[in-house]
């Protein structure tokens, strides 16, 4: 252990002490840590982007993630690694674009695949320096007898192997890989579970590195508020209630930290795998879950707090995305990432604590397996939608989608004004298919294509 710490403060530490003292205004005497940092993520489920106050939200109260912003930093411009659950979890973990790792869609009830063993995980990353505990929704398998997070790196698995709305549901706990218990869910007392059980994990871990994933199940429909947030949203009704509760962990939480002293020893994310579903807010954002290649459907909260290593009161729109947490926390851990394996995302570090630019030239939005969208600092260019009950592509019908996202709410696109943009970010998106055709499985492009005889404006013809 004392090798690892040595080695996190001659190579991450230094570097992050000396970006701090040239950017924490108002912080006075911040130091580099003295331990290689424990690492928190609290992975909501469906939560919208518009759903908390950091983000914007003005319809349920959230005290406790308005304090965590007001210590810490927003990402305003931060994309989850998918539209929906599944591969949005699998890109999170190892820091790959959901295709690479065949999990590219929505597990169900009946499926029988799951995230291959080969895919190594941000516990396997930063293994042995710390413990490593997966408490909440799994949802990368659910069959055979090594599903389970703990197969997967992590030292602890307690959880649901899916969304609290596929059934038969059961919790499940899992250590080093040998089955310890298993129990029928409350579903109104979930998150509270979760939570105690997280807080078991912290306390036996407070003199240790440790890596929590916190994956909530809540503001996953249907709602199940805990006893005590029934009725508390007076405008959000049940899935407000929810997000009220979550909330409630977050400062029980802060409230833990702080009672071991480890507030400045750890680092806490706040995030959500998607966007909304039928219910919550996008924010003005447009589309939903699962909805094309519009930041509704992508874009979500995103709050980290550490005090004393990420100034306080921050806001960013570097753009940035789930696949970033793997790569970011290896390097603030002083450790390698997994040797071998292409990992698509960036390190943030410089964002998160000396307000950095992105490290991204484009982030990839995906559907399934088709690359609808391409995003840059200021712009994104949508390549398809979802028209009754069609993928559609948006291409070679005389309408290219380019919005300047200085608007995020993608409601006029500037593909008239700026037709060398839309040149260049259409090469952006032909070299990407090409880029992740080997990794397509046999199914075929499930776009629907422009008809024949589809007019085209001149200034659009090849």
């Amino acid at each position: 252990m004392q090798q690892h710490r040595r080695g996190f403060l001659g190579v991450a530490g230094a570097a992050l002490a000396a970006g701090l003292a040239g950017s924490m205004t108002g912080v006075a005497h911040a130091a580099a840590p003295k331990r290689q940092p424990n690492f928190i993520v609290i992975l909501c489920d469906d939560m919208g982007y518009g759903d908390i106050g950091p983000m914007g939200g003005r319809d349920i109260p959230t005290p406790h993630l308005d304090r965590m912003a007001r210590e810490g930093i927003t990402l305003t411009d931060y994309y989850a690694a998918a539209n929906v659950c599944t591969p949005s979890r699998a890109g999170l973990l190892t820091g790959r674009y959901p295709v690479r790792t065949t999990m590219s869609r929505v597990l169900l009830a009946n499926d029988t695949h799951g995230l291959p063993k080969s895919e190594k995980t941000i516990a396997d990353a930063l293994k042995p320096a710390y413990a490593s505990a997966l408490i909440g929704k799994w949802h990368l398998g659910h069959t055979g007898d090594d599903w389970d997070a703990t197969h997967y790196g992590f030292d602890l698995f307690y959880g649901i192997p899916y969304s609290h709305d596929i059934s038969p549901l059961a919790i499940y706990e899992f250590q080093k890989g040998q089955k310890k218990g298993q129990w029928e869910p409350d579903y109104p007392g979930l998150q509270q579970q979760f939570y105690a059980r997280a807080e078991q994990f912290i306390d036996e871990n407070a003199k240790r590195p440790f890596f929590l994933e916190l994956a909530l199940s809540s503001p996953h429909l249907p709602n199940y508020p805990a006893k005590g947030f029934e009725k508390g949203s007076k405008n959000g009704g049940a899935y407000g209630d929810t997000v009220m509760e979550i909330d409630s962990i977050v400062g029980r939480l802060m409230a833990k930290l702080a009672a071991l002293g480890l507030d400045r020893d750890t680092m806490v994310i706040f995030t959500s795998d998607n966007g909304p579903w039928f219910e919550g807010s996008t924010g003005g954002l447009r589309q939903r879950k699962g909805g094309g290649a519009y930041d509704g459907a992508y874009r979500v909260p995103f709050i980290a707090r550490w005090p004393g290593a990420i100034p306080a009161g921050r806001r960013s729109d570097a753009i940035a995305m789930g696949i970033d947490i793997m790569p970011t926390l290896c390097a603030l851990a002083g450790l390698p990432q997994p040797a071998g394996v292409t990992v698509d995302g960036k390190d943030i570090t410089g964002v998160l604590t000396r307000g950095g630019a992105t490290p991204h030239e484009q982030l990839l939005l995906f559907q399934d397996e088709d690359v609808v969208g391409i995003r840059t600092q200021q712009w994104k260019y949508v390549r398809a939608d979802f028209y009754m009950k069609f993928e559609m592509s948006l291409e070679g019908r005389g309408y290219p989608q380019l919005y300047d996202m200085h608007d995020p709410r993608e409601q006029y696109s500037v593909a008239s004004l700026h037709p060398d943009i839309v040149k260049a970010m259409q090469a952006r998106m032909k070299q990407a298919e090409a880029d992740f055709a080997p990794f397509r499985g046999n199914r075929p492009n499930a776009l629907m294509p422009a008809r024949e005889g589809t007019h085209v404006p001149a200034m659009w013809q090849d």
